[in-house]
């Protein structure tokens, strides 16, 4: 009682999000729980059947064919993902022209900003087969025959890995950058006297001291590989479907689309429990949890 009386104030600051949590994250989960299993209808009565819609979803060959998709693309989206935003980071530090620096940052996090409704039509626009800016300067340049980039399943996973790479590469680029901004200067003073070049004080001091911030987006990143859904609805078509379909596609579609609300709840607990045992997979492999 003593430490409530003490800190009672700051117990009343964080109530307001504790109930957010409870009515908008945990009673869902639970509530979705309860969901899985049942023969849930939106009307009438809603028996439980064990685990019945565990093994629908689990002997469904469409929905392994999700998983497949999901890895491919969220695989790749990971990996560019921490790839090009680091690179640019790297790029940008080397830049003495403030103002340069300042625009470059503003126009690479503008896209994140930007809903996926809103990217998507853009980028539909520039990859049009006809009138697409990207296909009139293949045509151009290399004399290309324009491409269906969004109706080919050869290009479709291509689209959608570099175009969310694209949109978020933003985000992680600021934080590389808000990182390499509090290294320490006397470190690369010191790497100078010593007569490092350019590129060995990026190899030997940069990249060493952005280990906790590399963890951190690689972490921040994983959790998102399983649950990618927005790029995929917008972009997606009926002759790229079946490359492009991840999990939540396939839960989309059990539980919205064919009201099979119990096997779309399955299906989403599986996606629960995919990335929690790949967070902790990745966790383990960074070794999170020890201090630089």
């Amino acid at each position: 009682m003593r430490a409530i009386r003490k800190y009672g104030v700051l117990y009343a600051m964080m109530l307001p999000v504790v109930i957010y949590f409870i009515i908008y994250g945990y009673y869902p989960l639970a509530r979705g729980l309860q969901i899985s299993f049942q023969d849930y209808k939106l009307m009438g009565e809603r028996p439980y059947i064990g685990f019945a819609n565990y093994a629908a979803v689990w002997h469904d060959p469409f929905f392994w064919k999700a998983l497949g998709n999901t890895v491919v693309i969220g695989g790749g989206i990971l990996v560019f993902g921490f790839v090009a935003p680091l690179v640019i980071a790297l790029s940008l530090n080397e830049v003495m022209t403030a103002w340069f620096k300042k625009t470059a940052q503003m126009l690479l996090y503008i896209p994140h900003l930007l809903s996926w409704v809103v990217i998507g039509g853009m980028w539909i626009f520039l990859l049009s087969p006809d009138t697409g800016i990207v296909n009139l300067v293949l045509h151009k340049v290399a004399g290309i025959e324009p491409i269906h980039f969004l109706a080919e399943s050869t290009w479709a996973r291509w689209v959608m890995i570099l175009v969310s790479t694209w949109k978020d590469m933003g985000y992680s680029c600021i934080l590389f950058l808000a990182a390499i901004v509090s290294i320490n200067p006397s470190l690369y003073e010191a790497a100078r006297m010593d007569g490092a070049t350019r590129w060995q004080l990026v190899q030997f001091v940069t990249l060493p001291q952005l280990k906790g911030t590399m963890k951190v987006i690689i972490l921040l990143n994983t959790l998102g590989v399983l649950r990618i859904f927005d790029q995929v609805f917008v972009l997606r078509n009926p002759s790229t479907s079946s490359h492009v379909d991840v999990l939540m596609m396939y839960t989309f579609q059990k539980g919205i689309m064919e009201m099979q609300v119990g096997v779309g709840a399955a299906a989403s607990y599986f996606v629960l429990v995919f990335t929690l045992i790949l967070t902790l997979a990745v966790r383990t492999l960074t070794r999170f949890d020890e201090v630089e």
